[in-house]
């Protein structure tokens, strides 16, 4: 969902300047791009505070850091260029489609909402439903078994590097997504995108069928 879906990672960025601030911490652009985008919260929150962050305190903190991402993001909910057109030639296409996102389930809900894609989507998974986090392959390989599909006929879009990683992991397919790092930054993909504008369903069969 972020930086596939919608380019939520400004936004994100924003939310933990304003969470750290509180702490006396004050992490760079380039701390956040290489700890942040496609990280887990447990792994971020961890990160950052130089120490082991988990059970009742991860969960407050990660609530707290969370609900204030979503009362900035509320009003700027926009999806990456032409992403709900290319959803609906999927769907046009016969092809079954999930959404797996390291974000909690509130988040996702908030963006779905906006955007009206959750009947679209045969497998939905949010962070509370993995015990492991990206570049684990858990959360590909739950949407595969989700969707009842093999996950080497499955095709990820991903714009980080773990995120990649755990697609890679999964014997899937992947597209990596330009919206938070630049080609050279990324693992190998299938196919890189700015955005979804001349993307077609057809171009997914194809590297489906023919890249083995």
């Amino acid at each position: 969902m972020d930086g596939v879906i919608c380019h939520t990672n400004p936004y994100h960025t924003i939310a933990f300047e304003r969470f750290f601030e509180k702490r006396g911490l004050n992490p760079t652009h380039e701390e956040y791009a290489e700890h942040m985008f496609g990280k887990s919260n447990s792994y971020i929150l961890s990160h950052f505070l130089k120490r082991k962050v988990e059970g009742e305190e991860f969960l407050a903190l990660e609530f707290e850091k969370e609900a204030l991402f979503r009362e900035i993001y509320a009003d700027h909910i926009s999806p990456i260029d032409d992403f709900p057109a290319f959803l609906d030639s999927l769907k046009t296409a016969g092809l079954k489609t999930g959404v797996a996102t390291s974000a909690p389930r509130a988040n996702l809900d908030l963006i779905m909402n906006f955007l009206k894609f959750e009947p679209k989507m045969e497998s939905i998974m949010a962070s509370e439903n993995v015990t492991k986090h990206k570049p684990d392959p858990q959360v590909y390989l739950k949407s595969a078994e989700n969707l009842g599909v093999d996950p080497a006929n499955c095709m990820v879009f991903e714009d980080s590097v773990s995120g990649i990683t755990a697609g890679l992991n999964a014997g899937m397919r992947v597209i990596g997504v330009l919206s938070s790092h630049k080609k050279e930054e990324l693992p190998p993909c299938h196919l890189y995108i700015d955005n979804y504008l001349h993307l077609t369903s057809q171009t997914i069969l194809d590297i489906l069928i023919n890249e083995k």
